[in-house]
Protein backbone atom coordinates (compact mmCIF):
# COMPACT_ATOMS: atom_id res chain seq x y z
CA UNK A 1 0.00 0.00 0.00
CA UNK A 2 1.55 3.29 -0.90
CA UNK A 3 0.49 6.47 0.60
CA UNK A 4 0.83 9.37 -1.43
CA UNK A 5 2.59 12.74 0.51
CA UNK A 6 -0.85 14.68 1.32
CA UNK A 7 -1.69 11.14 3.13
CA UNK A 8 1.11 10.94 5.08
CA UNK A 9 1.27 14.85 5.91
CA UNK A 10 -2.32 14.15 7.38
CA UNK A 11 -1.11 11.46 9.63
CA UNK A 12 2.16 13.12 10.28
CA UNK A 13 -0.85 16.43 11.41
CA UNK A 14 -3.04 13.76 13.28
CA UNK A 15 -0.31 12.25 15.26
CA UNK A 16 0.84 16.13 16.13
CA UNK A 17 -2.83 16.88 17.02
CA UNK A 18 -2.91 13.10 19.69
CA UNK A 19 0.52 13.81 21.21
CA UNK A 20 -0.63 17.70 21.82
CA UNK A 21 -4.06 16.91 23.27
CA UNK A 22 -2.64 14.48 25.51
CA UNK A 23 -0.42 17.26 27.34
CA UNK A 24 -3.58 19.29 27.33
CA UNK A 25 -5.33 16.97 29.30
CA UNK A 26 -2.47 15.66 31.80
CA UNK A 27 -1.67 19.34 32.46
CA UNK A 28 -5.16 20.22 33.01
CA UNK A 29 -6.35 17.16 34.54
CA UNK A 30 -8.62 16.83 37.61
CA UNK A 31 -6.94 17.79 40.21
CA UNK A 32 -8.89 15.44 42.99
CA UNK A 33 -7.75 12.30 41.25
CA UNK A 34 -3.79 12.58 43.57
CA UNK A 35 -4.63 11.90 46.87
CA UNK A 36 -2.13 13.32 49.65
CA UNK A 37 -1.09 11.65 52.64
CA UNK A 38 -1.64 13.86 55.48
CA UNK A 39 0.19 12.94 58.69
CA UNK A 40 -2.05 12.26 61.76
CA UNK A 41 -1.81 15.27 64.64
CA UNK A 42 -2.99 13.03 67.32
CA UNK A 43 -0.05 11.81 69.56
CA UNK A 44 -0.61 8.86 71.20
CA UNK A 45 -1.28 10.71 74.95
CA UNK A 46 -3.97 12.64 73.83
CA UNK A 47 -5.54 9.37 72.01
CA UNK A 48 -5.03 7.87 75.58
CA UNK A 49 -5.95 10.10 77.26
CA UNK A 50 -9.66 10.57 75.36
CA UNK A 51 -9.78 6.79 75.03
CA UNK A 52 -9.30 6.89 79.02
CA UNK A 53 -12.21 9.21 79.52
CA UNK A 54 -14.59 7.16 76.55
CA UNK A 55 -14.38 4.29 79.59
CA UNK A 56 -14.84 5.98 82.34
CA UNK A 57 -18.33 7.36 80.54
CA UNK A 58 -19.08 3.76 79.86
CA UNK A 59 -18.55 2.60 82.89
CA UNK A 60 -20.72 5.34 84.47
CA UNK A 61 -23.73 4.15 82.47
CA UNK A 62 -24.93 1.12 84.59
CA UNK A 63 -25.17 3.50 87.19
CA UNK A 64 -27.12 5.84 85.78
CA UNK A 65 -29.50 2.90 83.96
CA UNK A 66 -30.24 1.81 87.81
CA UNK A 67 -30.93 5.45 88.94
CA UNK A 68 -32.97 6.34 85.26
CA UNK A 69 -34.99 3.02 86.98
CA UNK A 70 -35.33 4.20 90.09
CA UNK A 71 -36.22 7.64 89.10
CA UNK A 72 -39.42 6.10 87.31
CA UNK A 73 -40.50 3.78 89.68
CA UNK A 74 -40.55 6.49 92.34
CA UNK A 75 -42.35 8.87 89.31
CA UNK A 76 -45.19 6.05 89.05
CA UNK A 77 -45.27 6.01 93.04
CA UNK A 78 -46.09 9.12 93.09
CA UNK A 79 -48.52 9.49 90.41
CA UNK A 80 -50.68 6.90 91.69
CA UNK A 81 -51.93 10.04 94.06
CA UNK A 82 -52.59 12.43 90.78
CA UNK A 83 -56.43 12.63 91.00
CA UNK A 84 -57.81 10.58 88.21
CA UNK A 85 -61.03 11.81 86.44
CA UNK A 86 -62.84 11.95 83.28
CA UNK A 87 -63.72 15.63 83.75
CA UNK A 88 -62.50 18.32 86.20
CA UNK A 89 -66.00 18.04 88.00
CA UNK A 90 -65.44 14.75 89.30
CA UNK A 91 -62.11 15.79 90.36
CA UNK A 92 -63.40 18.32 92.75
CA UNK A 93 -65.46 16.09 93.75
CA UNK A 94 -62.81 13.72 94.49
CA UNK A 95 -60.67 16.17 96.46
CA UNK A 96 -63.68 17.22 98.62
CA UNK A 97 -64.66 13.17 99.40
CA UNK A 98 -60.72 13.51 100.24
CA UNK A 99 -61.46 16.79 102.68
CA UNK A 100 -64.81 15.11 104.70
CA UNK A 101 -62.77 11.28 104.50
CA UNK A 102 -59.95 13.24 106.85
CA UNK A 103 -62.63 15.46 108.78
CA UNK A 104 -64.94 12.15 109.70
CA UNK A 105 -61.48 10.14 110.75
CA UNK A 106 -60.61 13.10 113.28
CA UNK A 107 -61.04 12.31 117.27
CA UNK A 108 -63.94 13.31 117.62
CA UNK A 109 -65.44 14.09 114.04
CA UNK A 110 -65.25 17.62 112.24
CA UNK A 111 -68.69 18.27 110.37
CA UNK A 112 -67.84 19.96 107.41
CA UNK A 113 -70.65 22.73 106.79
CA UNK A 114 -69.75 24.45 103.64
CA UNK A 115 -67.86 23.92 99.97
CA UNK A 116 -66.93 25.97 97.70
CA UNK A 117 -65.17 25.01 94.05
CA UNK A 118 -62.56 26.75 92.20
CA UNK A 119 -61.95 26.46 88.27
CA UNK A 120 -58.69 23.96 87.82
CA UNK A 121 -55.15 26.31 87.26
CA UNK A 122 -52.13 24.71 85.07
CA UNK A 123 -48.86 23.19 87.49
CA UNK A 124 -46.04 23.00 85.59
CA UNK A 125 -46.36 21.39 81.97
CA UNK A 126 -48.00 17.95 82.95
CA UNK A 127 -49.98 18.48 85.72
CA UNK A 128 -52.89 20.46 86.73
CA UNK A 129 -54.95 21.60 89.96
CA UNK A 130 -58.04 21.85 91.22
CA UNK A 131 -59.27 23.54 95.09
CA UNK A 132 -61.74 22.95 97.44
CA UNK A 133 -62.37 25.24 100.41
CA UNK A 134 -64.50 24.23 103.06
CA UNK A 135 -65.81 25.61 106.56
CA UNK A 136 -66.21 23.58 109.85
CA UNK A 137 -65.87 24.71 113.54
CA UNK A 138 -63.15 22.61 115.36
CA UNK A 139 -60.89 22.66 118.34
CA UNK A 140 -57.09 23.51 117.58
CA UNK A 141 -55.89 19.97 118.39
CA UNK A 142 -58.21 18.71 115.73
CA UNK A 143 -57.61 21.31 113.44
CA UNK A 144 -53.73 20.32 113.84
CA UNK A 145 -54.37 16.32 113.11
CA UNK A 146 -56.51 16.85 110.08
CA UNK A 147 -53.79 19.33 108.44
CA UNK A 148 -51.35 16.33 109.44
CA UNK A 149 -53.68 13.64 107.85
CA UNK A 150 -54.12 15.70 104.78
CA UNK A 151 -50.46 15.62 104.23
CA UNK A 152 -50.48 11.96 104.79
CA UNK A 153 -53.49 11.13 102.42
CA UNK A 154 -52.19 8.65 99.59
CA UNK A 155 -53.48 11.75 97.01
CA UNK A 156 -51.23 14.11 95.91
CA UNK A 157 -53.46 16.78 98.33
CA UNK A 158 -52.12 19.84 100.36
CA UNK A 159 -53.37 22.77 102.10
CA UNK A 160 -53.40 26.06 100.15
CA UNK A 161 -55.06 28.53 102.38
CA UNK A 162 -55.78 28.32 105.66
CA UNK A 163 -58.01 31.41 108.24
CA UNK A 164 -58.66 30.77 111.48
CA UNK A 165 -61.14 33.20 113.12
CA UNK A 166 -61.73 34.33 116.82
CA UNK A 167 -62.39 31.22 118.93
CA UNK A 168 -64.98 30.39 120.82
CA UNK A 169 -63.94 30.79 124.49
CA UNK A 170 -66.78 28.70 126.59
CA UNK A 171 -66.53 25.41 123.79
CA UNK A 172 -62.75 26.24 122.95
CA UNK A 173 -63.63 25.63 119.32
CA UNK A 174 -62.91 28.05 116.29
CA UNK A 175 -64.30 28.26 112.79
CA UNK A 176 -62.22 27.74 110.39
CA UNK A 177 -61.56 28.32 106.24
CA UNK A 178 -59.58 25.39 104.73
CA UNK A 179 -58.11 25.48 100.73
CA UNK A 180 -57.05 22.22 99.91
CA UNK A 181 -55.08 21.36 96.44
CA UNK A 182 -54.71 18.48 94.37
CA UNK A 183 -53.08 17.42 91.32
CA UNK A 184 -55.06 16.37 88.52
CA UNK A 185 -53.74 15.20 84.70
CA UNK A 186 -52.88 18.72 82.80
CA UNK A 187 -55.79 16.88 79.88
CA UNK A 188 -58.18 18.59 82.47
CA UNK A 189 -57.19 21.83 82.42
CA UNK A 190 -59.12 23.74 79.70
CA UNK A 191 -56.53 25.56 77.45
CA UNK A 192 -56.58 29.53 78.01
CA UNK A 193 -57.73 31.71 75.40
CA UNK A 194 -55.13 34.43 74.17
CA UNK A 195 -57.39 37.33 72.53
CA UNK A 196 -55.39 39.55 70.13
CA UNK A 197 -54.35 42.80 70.83
CA UNK A 198 -54.90 45.56 68.40
CA UNK A 199 -52.90 48.80 68.73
Amino acid sequence: MNLQDRDKRALQILAGAVILAGIVWVSTGPKGSSKAVVASTETVENAEKRLKKLREYAATAPAKQQMLKQLTADLTKREKGVLQAETVGQAQSQLLEVVKRVAKNADPPVEVRQSELTPPEPLGESYGMVKVTVSFECRIEQLVNMLADLADAPELVATDQLRVNTANPKQKTMPVRLTVAGVIPRRLVPARKTFPVTL
